[in-house]
């Protein structure tokens, strides 16, 4: 009896055990379902934009170097705008680099270095570079040339020839020398000179277009037969003593400003003008801060147009666009890339105004006013016009 009481004791126990563990296990869950998420719709991007820390630009200069106040420190501070604008850094982003020599194989193996230095994007600034890109231009077709001044041919001339990776910039200089011209004549001066260097077509249409402003602002205020231009080209763009005692002589002939048009000239220009308490007009960028004598300059936009260009091929992914590649813009008043600089310290006009200068511009830009620009005959003028000089 003991036996059966104990045995019963025991089993109790054990139901009991059983019953206390089966309430300590968590309720057992259904198997988790993942949450039905809606149909995924396609991310929108936003529109891909180029960036311009892709690009590398690099400048080769003309003959000279960034700071010649003329040509090439034009276009090096396009360089300069558009890359700092775009957060690229000098000697990261964009460089520049000068040939050993002037000639066309220095200039092309200066080109080949910007390219190995890592350049993208090449800017040569300058008629002298047009033989140069005509022969690296299809060796290098990732790389876009950008040709101030210019247009790509062989050396015998026969042959003009634009890659679709290079885009050239003209300049309708006629017009801008047009400004200087008419300035000065009403401004009261009668007695002037035109200082070319080489007469290449760019300086030929300074000259020419200086012709003809002068005419018309003399015609218009009737003393045609009092204005006098002397005109010659020294054949060169480096200020020499022969230059200057060529000014020297205009100046004691009665010659009242030169404008000298062509690189470094204007120094020849100025160094005689300052013996004489002559006048000087510069070229290609305001010269004012050279010398108190420089009373005004004929200037080419070539920061402008640099950043211009250089934003094309930001705005398509480092490669000129259908209206750039391969192609030849001329830019002029109506592009705002020609003029005169109308900054008060660069104003040294006495009786002829901004404001009427600005009034003839807009008759350029316009079409109102049409100055020609052939460089292949001599403009018809009224007044006297010495070639010989």
């Amino acid at each position: 009896m003991k036996k059966i009481i104990a045995l019963l004791m025991v089993l109790a126990m054990v139901f009991a055990l059983v019953a206390c563990t089966t309430t300590q296990q968590p309720e057992q869950q259904p198997e988790a379902q993942p949450e039905q998420q809606p149909e995924a719709q396609p991310e929108q991007q936003p529109e891909a934009q180029p960036e311009a820390a892709a690009m590398k630009v690099a400048l080769v200069t003309d003959v000279g170097n960034i700071d010649d106040k003329s040509f090439n420190q034009g276009a090096w501070e396009g360089v300069v705008a558009f890359c700092e604008a775009n957060g690229m850094k000098q000697g990261e982003g964009y460089n520049y680099y000068r040939p050993s020599e002037d000639s066309t194989e220095a200039r092309v193996q200066t080109i080949k270095e910007a390219i190995n230095g890592g350049a993208t994007a090449i800017v040569c600034p300058g008629y002298l570079f047009e033989e140069a890109i005509y022969l690296v231009q299809n060796d290098y077709p990732e790389v876009q040339f950008l040709l101030l001044d210019g247009e790509p041919h062989d050396a015998s001339y026969a042959d003009y020839k634009t890659a679709e990776n290079t885009h050239n910039i003209l300049y309708q200089e006629e017009q801008a020398g047009f400004f200087a011209g008419y300035a000065a004549v009403k401004d009261g001066y009668k007695k002037l000179g035109f200082l070319g260097g080489m007469a290449v077509p760019a300086v030929v249409r300074y000259g020419y277009g200086f012709v003809q402003g002068a005419n018309m602002a003399a015609e218009e205020m009737g003393v045609a037969a009092d204005v006098s231009i002397k005109y010659w080209y020294c054949g060169g763009f480096a200020p020499t003593d022969d230059i200057k005692i060529k000014m020297a002589g205009w100046f004691t002939d009665g010659t009242e400003v030169v404008f000298a048009c062509g690189g470094g000239i204007y120094l020849s220009a100025v160094a005689a003008a300052t013996e004489a308490n002559g006048k000087v007009i510069g070229v290609d960028v305001d010269q004012s801060a050279e010398s108190d004598c420089i009373i005004t300059s004929a200037m080419k936009g070539l920061t402008n147009s640099v950043v211009l260009a250089l934003e094309d091929l930001k705005a398509n992914n480092g490669k000129w666009s259908a209206d750039y590649a391969g192609k030849t813009a001329v830019l002029g008043a109506a592009d705002n890339c020609v003029g005169l600089p109308t900054a008060e310290g660069s104003w040294r006009l006495n009786t002829f105004t901004v404001d009427e200068y600005n009034a003839l511009f807009e008759k350029v830009k316009g079409g109102e006013v049409v100055i020609s620009n052939a460089t292949d005959a001599e403009p018809t003028v009224t007044i006297a016009v010495d070639y010989n000089a």
